[in-house]
């Protein structure tokens, strides 16, 4: 994670806002201390990641664990 310190965060203020509304968050730092992260006010909203959220639309096959076994034991030149 950037860190910058205060006197360059307020000359390139406007980057940096726009760096962290994409989110890229960063660290303001005061003689090296870190003082503050900037994280986009929806950085949370973007951050959660729901599991199962397709479930019932997806349908993996009974054998995904061997599919390809044979291409693939072929490519690294094993009979099995």
């Amino acid at each position: 994670m950037l860190t910058i310190n205060i006197h360059d965060a307020k000359t390139h203020l406007s980057a940096l806002v726009d760096q962290a509304a994409d989110g890229e968050e960063f660290i303001i730092a005061k003689a090296g201390k870190p003082m503050v992260k900037v994280v986009a006010l929806n950085a949370e909203e973007r951050a959660v990641r729901r599991l199962g959220f397709m479930a019932g639309e997806i349908k993996v096959p009974d054998d995904f664990d061997a599919m390809g076994s044979a291409e693939i034991a072929r490519l690294f030149g094993s009979d099995a």
